[in-house]
């Protein structure tokens, strides 16, 4: 990782916590520091743990050309129209353990299958909060039938315990980091592939433990847009505030923290801006991209 790239041209954004602020807003000052990048030359791209549906007022609020990463890379959809470019999901059987042993932990279970999103308890934690960042309701259910027949793209574990969901995570990877099997689709090219075995398994919030496709990471998303945008990835900056940033941070030639990330993921980044209630993207963009050598 470069202390400071020659010429950045490209930045890949993390969304919450990081290019909206803590009510989930894009301010002016963030519009404005995105036109400045396009009138710039460099190019804006954005990745979530956000399911699709939950990235359209994003995309209606800024100008975005490159392909949209939902699910952390699990899906990628056209930024105009948000037809789905590529979609990685998780193998059926694989998906009923992970939420089977999400479960047991004593961890709410939320899963993200097509286009909707399956819970069982309508009171669950957060999900009010996931409600407004998404934009549209929750399915309420009895089992995750439906949700395992459209095919799971992410599977949430939530719990206001924060050391629990620390702990989980931790024994998500060691179950199921690399003994399963997953399932990729691409619409374009209309076939199955075989991919990496295993999950990719992160926090996106203290209070949210993401289990989705291996390839659904944000630092596969680097990878993606070097090969569509043409651009290398030491020319790729990235910023972002969480534990499952850290690998988009390793992936790029010049990463940015937000001012409010815990120690860990700053000590990944090669600057720190500050928080995401003190203007902490439109900063990073004016000091460390547009104020680049």
């Amino acid at each position: 990782m470069n202390d400071k790239p020659t010429k950045v041209r490209l930045l890949l954004a993390d969304v919450d916590g990081t290019l909206v602020d803590s009510k989930k807003r894009i301010t002016p000052r963030a519009v404005q520091a995105v036109a400045r990048l396009r009138e710039a030359g460099i190019g804006f791209a954005i990745t979530s743990g956000r399911p699709p549906r939950g990235m359209k007022m994003i995309a209606e609020a800024i100008k975005i050309t490159a392909p949209i990463a939902a699910f952390n890379g699990g899906t990628l959809v056209k930024p105009d129209t948000f037809e789905v470019i590529e979609s990685h999901t998780l193998e059926r059987e694989l998906a009923k353990k992970v939420i089977a042993a999400i479960d047991r932990q004593g961890l709410d279970v939320w899963v993200y299958a097509g286009l909707d999103w399956y819970l069982r308890d309508p009171n669950a934690p957060h999900r009010e909060k996931e409600e407004h960042t998404v934009q549209f309701a929750p399915t309420v259910v009895k089992d995750f039938t439906a949700a395992l027949d459209a095919g799971v793209a992410k599977i949430v574990g939530v719990s206001d315990d924060l050391e629990l969901v620390a702990r989980v995570e931790k024994a998500a990877r060691e179950e199921f980091g690399g003994s399963t099997h997953t399932k990729q689709s691409n619409p374009a090219r209309e076939h199955d592939a075989a991919a990496p075995a295993g999950v990719s398994a992160a926090r996106s919030q203290p209070y949210y433990l993401d289990v989705t496709h291996p390839q659904a990471n944000k630092g596969s998303v680097v990878a993606m847009l070097v090969k569509t945008q043409g651009i290398p990835a030491e020319a790729i900056a990235t910023i972002g505030d969480m534990p499952n940033d850290v690998l988009m941070f390793e992936k790029s030639g010049f990463s940015i923290a937000m001012g409010q990330s815990s120690d860990e993921v700053k000590a990944a980044a090669t600057r720190v801006t500050t928080g995401l209630d003190d203007e902490g993207f439109a900063r990073a963009v004016e000091d460390f991209i547009l104020g680049q050598a």
